[in-house]
């Protein structure tokens, strides 16, 4: 099957990509330098005759790493194959040559991954050796069964298989794996085809297939070339959803009508509080943003040696925008080098030599300016990395410096923008907003340019009110949660994606250093808020965040050093009854968890949930995709569900890995849009950041991603609600349990719900300290113990809510052991 690739413009922001603003070309400059006037928005890429989109593999995330900090745009639109990760990018001729020095594989569209439609013949087609037997016990298994999923999209059938080889990570000759299908119950094994081998970073994940089939399958059965063969079960993946609150009849949906700015959506914040007091409030955070504001700057003189980049002190719309700057030449000899200043308008008298011949180096009247401009100016320096040893010479006339900030891009909502910095309101709606109730945090727009989310969030938000008094199912919602929701966390950066630049990602704080602070630069400014968190961070060597000021995964120059994310942490501390969080993203359709980071060298994730909160997540994201699924047939598909590191690429310090780890919290991230299945080519669409609000019903649309992702977060809330009122305490068993056996025995724990046990073998109590059961591996379900001795297993349970089987106090040392126990008896016989 063909999976047509999501096909955004991912520009390159390098040197090679940014607009560089000149001002007016200076007299007698080199005019090859001075190529682009002052104001324009075109870039190097689109002055350039070679432009063209290339499809690009890389080996693992720490490749995705190295090629996001040299700063290409690769953050999004990108998908795991086999061999590692593949993406788009819109390049010149000289940027592909950076690109595969850098180890990039730059393929054609027919090399692009694509699922195979069509059985192979597997092992036996490929010549590889074949299954020599059954493989023996479970503890000696070389091949499991990860996961078997069907599901059916538009009408169309899907198994999804993902198996693991022990010897998965050997090289030569690489392990092959077959998977074979019935066509039901008590039917044949066939259709035999290779599964593909998946690698990340170096490391061996599994070998996984998606392919369509008519008929759903009862079995699978995967055999290794090494020998090892095992068969598993089919599960069914968002089948049977049961229908959404949509169709409960008199239900009111359907608010939002296109697409919002930040201040759109604060007002609209407000304007709900005020309309249903009884039920929501408005929560101001505390740290205002920097700001969507800039300094005003032009570069004078090109781009080479004699170039000068001239900040101003004061922000553009404070005065900035008011400054003009020009550079001077008088008659004579032997004159110093001088700055005149009248009002806002700077005057440089450039300096002459004994002959007359002008003197002034870039360098030179990048220090005149810094220290005689009467506080005008407080940045200037020669462009980049130029030393600044060129002579300058004198302007035609005054340059009027300029923050950038008024214009305004095509098809931009209207209205001005306010400029400085912003407050960020949180709607909180709960009729109890004492604590009593868990807190759901709804996270949207941390990215400026993912405009899906922001509406997504405030469609949530109408149904919740609109729907309050009138539908029950809702009031169960509003009154056994308490919801927070942030419609756009980076209202700085959305406002420039708006209104200056669509593909703006970060926020507009400018950490850069004179070579990368000039005005061409302004489009690559910024700290990627999803990257300055504490836990797995960048800072701390994990995969996934930039040094690199003008990459767009810059970290920041230290964690938490954004308002924005310093704002998150301060309302999780404020207000401990939030208990869930989702951070919800574009545009991969993906929905994912911990870990979220791994240190490349060995692929070292940050720390894995306890197998209970891994099933508890599994288990909410099957009930909150299903909803999605209800709405228009769109399926996430398992591959991308799970840890976020596991399916999607490392990404340090992001605000999920830090309110799980730091608070317990379930933090989510949520990818919406991605791909959809298009029944009439048989292929899956992709996405786009900004896709038109209005489009065909079944493909791509911000209308139709909007209201089936609003689906999925109702349904959240009511995973929340539902954990809130959980006083059930779960049950677990030892299978096959207690008893004698005549050799070693496999056993393996069992719970009645999602539920982490903890357990010892020593005859010592349980405790919280105790060993946790724990996966085989990731993605798989708990492991196997070969009991060979006769051994004494003690344990109890504790679920996702915090109920403790039986009502076991593991604290209290002694005073009331009613944990579970069971012996295997191994007699040898």
């Amino acid at each position: 099957m063909r999976r047509t690739q999501v096909r955004v413009a991912l520009l390159a922001m390098s040197a090679l990509v940014g607009s560089v603003l000149v001002a007016t070309t200076p007299a007698g400059a080199d005019t090859a330098d001075a190529t682009v006037t002052a104001g324009s928005e075109r870039s190097h890429l689109e002055d350039a005759d070679d432009v063209r989109l290339v499809h690009v593999r890389m080996t693992g995330a720490d490749m995705l790493d190295k090629v996001v900090a040299a700063g290409f745009d690769l953050e999004h639109g990108l998908r795991r194959v086999p061999t590692g990760i593949e993406g788009e990018a819109v390049v010149t001729a000289e940027q592909v040559a950076e690109l595969e020095a850098l180890g990039v594989e730059i393929i054609g569209d027919d090399e692009a991954f694509a699922w195979s439609d069509e059985a192979d013949g597997g092992l036996r087609a490929s010549g590889a050796r074949t299954a020599q037997a059954v493989q023996p016990a479970s503890h000696e298994a070389t091949v499991r069964v990860v996961r078997a999923d069907w599901f059916t999209t538009k009408g169309q059938g899907f198994l999804y298989v993902e198996a693991r080889t022990t010897e998965g990570q050997q090289s030569n000759p690489v392990v092959t794996m077959q998977l074979e299908n019935d066509s039901g119950k008590d039917t044949p094994f066939g259709f035999a085809r290779t599964m593909s081998r998946f690698v990340d970073s170096g490391q061996y994940m599994f070998h996984r297939n998606l392919f369509k089939l008519d008929t759903r399958p009862s079995q699978i059965r995967v055999t290794s070339s090494t020998g090892g063969v095992t068969t598993g079960f089919v599960s069914d993946w968002l089948e049977d959803a049961p229908p959404p609150l949509t169709s409960n009849p008199g239900y009111k949906w359907d608010f939002v009508d296109g697409y919002r700015t930040p201040q759109q959506l604060y007002s609209r914040a407000e304007e709900i509080a005020r309309e249903y007091p009884d039920i929501a409030e408005i929560v101001y955070l505390p740290n205002k943003t920097n700001g969507y504001q800039r300094k005003a700057q032009a570069t004078i003189g090109g781009t080479g040696q004699s170039a000068v980049v001239v900040s101003s002190a004061a922000w553009g719309h404070e005065g900035g925008n008011d400054i003009t700057v020009e550079f001077v030449e008088r008659p004579g000899a032997n004159l110093p080098l001088s700055v005149e200043v009248q009002g806002k308008a700077i005057r440089v008298l450039l300096a002459k030599d004994a002959a007359g011949a002008l003197a002034s180096t870039a360098a030179q009247v990048a220090a005149a300016l810094e220290s005689q401009s009467q506080g005008l100016v407080d940045r200037a320096h020669p462009y980049r990395t130029n030393a600044g040893t060129g002579i300058v010479a004198p302007t035609t006339g005054p340059v009027a410096l300029t923050d950038f900030l008024d214009q305004k891009r095509a098809g931009a909502p209207e209205g001005e923008v306010p400029r400085g910095p912003a407050t960020i309101p949180v709607l909180r709606i709960g009729k109890h907003r004492d604590g009593r109730n868990p807190g759901v945090l709804i996270q949207a727009q941390d990215h400026a340019r993912e405009w899906v989310p922001a509406t997504t969030s405030l469609e949530a938000a109408e149904r919740l009110v609109h729907n309050y008094k009138s539908d029950w199912d809702t009031k169960k919602i509003v009154d056994n949660t308490d919801v927070f929701f942030i419609l756009s966390n980076n209202p700085d950066g959305a406002n420039y994606s708006f209104y200056n630049f669509a593909s703006q990602r970060r926020n507009l704080t400018n950490h850069c250093p004179d070579e990368n602070a000039d005005p061409g630069r302004r489009n690559s400014w910024g700290v990627d808020l999803n990257r300055n968190y504490r836990v797995g961070s960048g800072h701390d060597g994990y995969a996934g965040g930039s040094t690199n000021c003008v990459s767009d995964t810059y970290q920041g120059p230290a964690k938490l050093s954004e308002p924005e994310s310093k704002n998150i942490i301060w309302l999780v501390e404020n207000y401990r009854n939030i208990k869930f969080m989702m951070s919800v993203h574009s545009n991969g359709g993906q929905l994912f968890w911990q870990p979220g980071a791994y240190i490349a060298d060995g692929r070292i994730t940050t720390p894995r949930p306890p197998l209970g909160d891994e099933a508890f997540y599994w288990q909410s994201a099957s009930r909150i995709l299903s909803q999605v699924k209800a709405h228009r047939q769109t399926v996430v598909t398992p591959e991308n569900v799970g840890g976020s590191s596991d399916v999607l690429y490392s990404s340090a310090g992001n605000v999920r890995e830090d309110l799980y780890h730091t608070y317990g919290i379930y933090a989510f991230g949520w990818e919406v849009g991605g791909s959809v299945y298009n029944p009439a080519t048989g292929n899956w669409q992709g996405g786009s950041f900004q896709p038109p609000w209005v489009g065909t019903p079944d493909l791509v649309s911000g209308h139709s991603e909007t209201m089936e992702y609003a689906n999925g977060i109702m349904e959240m809330f009511r995973v929340a609600a539902d954990w809130g009122k959980d006083k059930k305490k779960p049950t677990s068993q030892l299978v096959p349990g207690g008893g004698t056996y005549s050799g070693p025995v496999d056993v393996r724990f069992e719970t009645s719900e999602p539920a982490t046990i903890y357990y010892t073998t020593d005859g010592s109590r349980p405790t919280l300290e105790s060993p946790r059961y724990e996966a085989t591996e990731f993605r798989e379900p708990g492991q196997v113990f070969h009991v060979t001795e006769t051994t004494t297993f003690r344990w109890f349970s504790v679920d996702a809510a915090g109920n403790v089987e039986k009502g076991y106090d593991p604290t209290n040392d002694g005073k009331r052991d009613n944990y579970r126990s069971a012996t295997i008896t191994v007699t040898g016989r």
